[in-house]
């Protein structure tokens, strides 16, 4: 005989020694009402739930019901306690529908772990429906989660015991957390049974119910599968590698979306001409960039970007202009036409427009100080603040667009025998703090007569990996990136012994 028989049977046979709560004389009612501390609840109401009381041993019995109806168990309420029976994995809930009820107030339940719980919220009418768990915080059968599933929103409100926050969170794993609230076990909102018994509105305890999931919050359980995506595809997910700029390979591993990159230097160091340099270089293999080019006209930038794509001076072959700058045309690079100093919100409007119909995923704003002097609305503050209020601007559009953001910014006055450091980056310490990548051009060359330059990363958020760049410059070609050796000179490397590692007398 399948479970479900057994129990209606076992139901059957207890209730033959018991008088049903819709049977029961208004004096045995409220004789029940205050033997069991039960609060006035009207008893067509709690007639609804079926239940039948043992008039000997003044117990309420109240029978569990699966989602086909039919009895799968059954609640025990006596003075002391308040027992299951099954005592584990009962397929079936006590279930309270206020009648006359609104549909839409019907999508809502309210999920308890106790019958004294569930009687509460039928006394004061908080709510259309009210559902009684068959083991209180011990366990949720999967049997119950077919009937949950009807309702858009259930409300969890598991009391003051140590562990309901808990419990609450992995009961509504199961129940799908976007649709899953709480009602938070504080001082004001104990259990249903207690917050009546103090005079407490459970309406408004309700109304105050958080919900568990949060757009903004997750879990490794939903993240899971990105882990082992990220895992599997590690050079996607290092980003573009350059190819005119290997060492930034081995360093930075890769340009990566949504990230903040700042660049700094003494001024005339070339940082514009590196960055020209740096953006071609990924522009040339398919990201879309969109150049704010502030301090020099774009006619200007798109020369040196187009003799670094042509690697010779343009100026005396111009024969070939045609050729290179039909090859650029073809570029995913984009310039914005504001020059000088320009309000913030106007720049963020550009840019966020050029994103969304461009589909830019690297802007480059050169630089930084040209929109530290047109808000009104910040002409209180000093320029630190300003400059704060910008970097938050586009730290905020990197994560927000998925795009990634590289700031040019002068540094503070220094010492010209000194090494420029992420401090010396101009402006309060947020610049620093909001940076995923920090890219120092150090230039020895205005202090020593055999000084070099070079790029130092002194910031990598990624991958923590810190390290230098040599910058040797071609007039030529405008360009920073080493020159490859001829077959001649890798021949010659290759046969002169010792040529990479010369003995030390």
């Amino acid at each position: 005989m399948p479970v479900k028989e057994d129990f209606k049977n076992r139901w059957e046979k207890l209730t033959n020694h018991c008088t049903l709560v819709s049977a029961l004389k208004e004096k045995d009612y409220q004789d029940m009402l205050n033997h069991l501390a039960i609060p006035q609840v009207p008893q067509v109401s709690l007639s609804t739930l079926n239940g039948a009381y043992d008039l000997v041993t003044k117990t309420l019995h109240l029978p569990l019901v699966d989602s086909s109806g039919h009895i799968a168990g059954y609640k025990s309420l006596t003075e002391w306690s308040e027992t299951t029976t099954p005592t584990s994995k009962a397929g079936g809930l006590i279930i309270y529908k206020q009648k006359g009820a609104r549909s839409e107030a019907t999508n809502t339940a309210v999920v308890v772990p106790s019958v004294q719980d569930l009687i509460a919220l039928v006394s004061q009418k908080a709510i259309a429906h009210v559902i009684c768990l068959p083991h209180e915080l011990k366990n949720l059968p999967q049997q119950i989660l077919p009937y949950l599933e009807s309702y858009k929103k259930l409300i969890l409100w598991f009391g003051n015991d140590e562990t309901s926050w808990d419990t609450a969170r992995n009961f509504a794993k199961k129940l799908d957390e976007q649709r899953c609230f709480f009602v938070r076990p504080t001082g004001n909102q104990p259990s249903p049974r207690t917050a009546i018994h103090f005079g407490y509105d459970l309406k408004t305890i309700l109304q105050n119910a958080q919900p568990i999931w949060h757009k903004s919050i997750t879990t490794f359980q939903s993240l899971r599968q990105d882990v082992l995506s990220d895992l599997q595809n590690i050079d996607r997910v290092q980003g573009i590698k350059w190819k005119r700029f290997p060492a930034l390979n081995k360093t930075l591993k890769g340009h990566r979306k949504g990230e903040l990159t700042i660049l700094t230097g003494p001024t005339g160091s070339g940082k514009t001409t590196f960055m020209s340099e740096y953006s071609l270089d990924l522009a040339m293999q398919g990201v879309n960039t969109l150049w704010g080019s502030f301090e020099i006209r774009n006619a200007r930038l798109a020369r040196t970007m187009l003799q670094q794509m042509a690697g010779i001076p343009l100026d005396i072959n111009l024969d070939s202009f045609d050729l290179h700058a039909d090859a650029f045309e073809k570029l995913p690079v984009y310039f914005m036409t504001f020059h000088g100093q320009q309000n913030v919100k106007v720049v963020m409007e550009a840019v966020e427009h050029a994103t969304y119909v461009h589909d830019i995923a690297h802007v480059i704003i050169d630089n930084v100080q040209f929109m530290m002097g047109m808000s009104d609305e910040q002409k209180h503050m000093d320029r630190f603040w300003k400059q704060d209020a910008v970097i938050a601007s586009f730290r905020t559009f990197a994560t927000k667009f998925n795009c990634h953001v590289t700031l040019v910014i002068h540094p503070r006055k220094e010492r010209d025998s000194e090494d420029l450091t992420t401090s010396s980056i101009f402006g309060g310490a947020k610049a620093s703090q909001e940076a995923d990548n920090i890219l120092i051009i150090q230039d020895k060359r205005l202090t020593s007569v055999r000084g070099k330059k070079y790029l130092q990363v002194t910031k990598n958020r990624y991958s923590g990996d810190l390290g230098i760049m040599m910058m040797d410059f071609d007039k030529a070609s405008l360009s920073y990136a080493p020159k490859k050796k001829s077959k001649v000179e890798e021949e010659t490397m290759q046969t002169r012994p010792d040529s990479t590692n010369p003995k030390v007398n």
